[in-house]
């Protein structure tokens, strides 16, 4: 398959910004999204009027068609490039990608990506499972009861039947991000985890318990991007866009070509060639993680690991903050935070505040270069992006 045309070095994010996360009753999603976004700008040492183009994405919890519009509303913008986009939790990423392809030709020159949601106190129990029930097709999935915890847990038999991953393994994988959201002092999760804990909680869809599935929280992210020659100008260390990579493979489970091959596999080739690095020149990842099970594909599929060997790797220690390959090194979305798609938008966030450094105990030593992945649906849609701290 032909690379797109390469966008290595065009720009660099300049500014990010997290709201405060957990349960916020004070606060709407348009209010979650303001307060991160203000807070991306005040870290670029940038005004609103300096923004000339928004992308952001979907909401359950807002009862707004045009969210974009919106936002630029809410926030007094008016840009000259402007959508929502609805790729699941692949949308950040995507949305990284193009906010580049404007910059890069001329049709916005500093842009900011926002996303989030008061899921937590913003929608009823019932509404968050409507949501939950509503993925599947609605002619072959939806009428036998399915739901995205349903489909994950499919996706976990099939890899633990296939590669004999176990239980413990991906306890394991959320006992280490649990760890690493205990550092970061805006997560979600304040209290330690352990693998007896994960192993007997409370059944979700087998094998999937409830600490192998992410958190529902009041949370909004953003980052600004801009040229790779404005960057160097403003407040805040530029991290720059190395490689950048999406593919696609389906909307529905039943569609799917495999249950244990998805597409981040071609993501992160695109990314990869277009970075010129290799998985081995990568300092840390952050992994969407959905589920426990999801990060543990991704590994192998990202070529961090062999096919089935990512429950070993776990274990093995690798994936924790010190060592081979630091993962998640926030939390994620199992522990920081995840409330619709600023789930994977936290991962790009983190990337930067490790790459410019200086995070005390969670700072991953010497980190230069990073991977994030995010995905979205069952493992549909998938975007691949590098960030370094140096032109290279």
């Amino acid at each position: 398959m032909k690379s797109p045309a390469s966008l290595k070095n065009k720009v660099a994010i300049v500014g990010v910004g997290e709201s405060d996360i957990g349960r916020m009753p004070h606060m709407t999603g348009l209010g979650l999204n303001a307060q991160a976004a203000k807070r991306a700008l005040d870290n670029a040492g940038l005004k609103v009027s300096d923004i000339d183009g928004l992308l952001t994405a979907y909401s359950f919890t807002e009862p707004y068609f045009m969210l974009g519009s919106v936002l630029c509303e809410y926030l007094g913008l008016k840009p000259k490039y402007n959508a929502s986009m609805v790729v699941g939790g692949a949308s950040p990423a995507v949305m990284l990608k193009h906010a580049t392809e404007a910059i890069a030709s001329g049709q916005a020159e500093t842009i900011l990506v926002c996303a989030g949601e008061n899921r937590a106190t913003g929608q009823t129990r019932d509404a968050a499972m409507a949501a939950l029930l509503a993925v599947g097709h609605p002619y072959f999935e939806q009428p036998y009861g399915g739901s995205i915890p349903g489909y994950y847990g499919m996706i976990a038999q099939r890899h633990m039947h296939v590669y004999g991953t176990t239980r413990e393994q991906m306890a394991q994988l959320a006992v280490q991000t649990r760890q690493h959201a205990l550092l970061h002092p805006n997560a979600h999760m304040k209290t330690p985890l352990t693998v007896e804990q994960v192993l007997s909680a409370k059944p979700i869809a087998d094998p999937l318990g409830m600490f192998d599935c992410c958190l529902i929280s009041d949370a909004g992210g953003a980052f600004i991007v801009t040229s790779a020659e404005r960057a160097r100008d403003l407040k805040s260390k530029p991290i720059y866009l190395q490689g950048i990579g999406e593919y696609h493979t389906h909307e529905h489970l039943m569609c799917a070509p495999s249950l244990t091959e998805f597409g981040a596999t071609e993501s992160g080739r695109v990314a990869y060639e277009m970075a010129g690095l290799g998985p081995q020149d990568m300092d840390f990842a952050e992994l969407y993680d959905c589920f426990s099970i999801v990060p543990m594909i991704e590994l192998e599929e990202l070529g961090f690991c062999g096919r089935g060997e990512s429950g070993p790797f776990v274990v093995e220690g690798n994936t924790r903050i010190g060592g081979k390959l630091p993962i998640n090194t926030h939390g994620g979305m199992l522990s920081h935070a995840h409330a619709g798609a600023a789930g994977g938008l936290f991962g790009i966030v983190e990337a930067v505040r490790q790459l410019r450094g200086g995070l005390g105990a969670r700072q991953v030593e010497g980190a230069e270069v990073a991977l994030v992945h995010n995905e979205g649906g069952i493992l549909s849609s998938h975007c691949t992006l590098i960030l370094a701290n140096d032109k290279g």
